[in-house]
This record gives C-alpha cells, structure tokens and sequence, in this order.
C-alpha cells in the first residue's frame, strides 16, 4: 500500500507550475462541496435517513481513506467536511434539493474548466486521469500544504 506521502510526493510532481497551483487553491474545494451538495440533495427515506445522509457516507468513507494513510491529514480534512456539511445543510434548508443540485451542478463544471485550464499552464494532464485515486489526493494535498503554513512540520 502506498503511503500519504508517496501519494502526495506523486501529485506534486504534476503540479509544479505557480498557477496551476493557485488554480487548485480556487477550484479544489468548490469541487468538494459540489460532490457533497449533489450527494446531499439525493432523495432518502425520511422515516429512515435524514437530507444528507448520502453525502454524510461518503464523508465518513473518504475520513477512514485518510485516517488509515494519515491521522493529521484525516483530522484536517474531516474539520473541512464538517464545515462543508453545515454549509450544504443550511442551503439545502433555503433552497430545498433541486437548487442546491442546480448550483452545484454549476460549481462543479466552473471549477473543473479552473482545474483544466490549470494544468493548460502545467503543460501535465491532470493526475486523476491515470489513477482515480488522485481525486482523493488533491483536497489533501491542499490541506498538507496548509497545514505546513501553520507551523506543522509533520503532516503525514
């Protein structure tokens, strides 16, 4: 099994330029939420499960992904998880399910036109498309970095 870093070491190298990096600054965690918002305004039954529900398994499945290559990275990421479910809990609480689908629905294809126009500058394909693992890596490459920036010197 691979480790956080040999993951992490394989992504930098196809995100070397400056702008595609700030590409991914603005595009990652639009993507995120956007997954999570199309999961959130999937139908369950409300005697059963709450609004949600859907993208809340996912989350938790993505937090042990991490947690078994990362504890820190884990951490970090499902404070992010949490605050991106709070946000799609009170917009779908003011747009009901079929907007919030809509608006993510826009925010996922404006954010991926950001990611590939970035790697346009990288002159690299995207990383995902050789191993669909990497999507996972991007949001906790971001959160490696981060975590660096606030004095962590072990992220991994």
């Amino acid at each position: 099994m691979r480790t956080m870093q040999d993951w992490l070491d394989s992504y930098s190298g196809d995100h070397q330029n400056p702008t595609n990096q700030m590409f991914h600054w603005f595009c990652v965690p639009p993507i995120v939420w956007s997954v999570i918002a199309l999961l959130w305004a999937i139908p369950v039954p409300v005697s059963q499960l709450r609004p949600g529900s859907w993208a809340v398994l996912v989350m938790v499945l993505a937090f042990y992904w991490y947690w078994k290559r990362s504890h820190r990275l884990a951490v970090g990421l499902l404070i992010v998880f949490a605050l991106l479910g709070l946000l799609t809990n009170f917009l779908y609480g003011q747009l009901g399910a079929a907007q919030l689908c809509w608006l993510a629905v826009g925010v996922f294809v404006v954010a991926w036109i950001g990611q590939f126009i970035g790697h346009k500058f990288e002159g690299r394909k995207p990383s995902f498309l050789t191993d669909l693992s990497y999507l996972l890596i991007g949001p906790a490459w971001l959160m490696a970095k981060l975590l660096r920036k606030l004095g962590f010197k072990q992220v991994t």
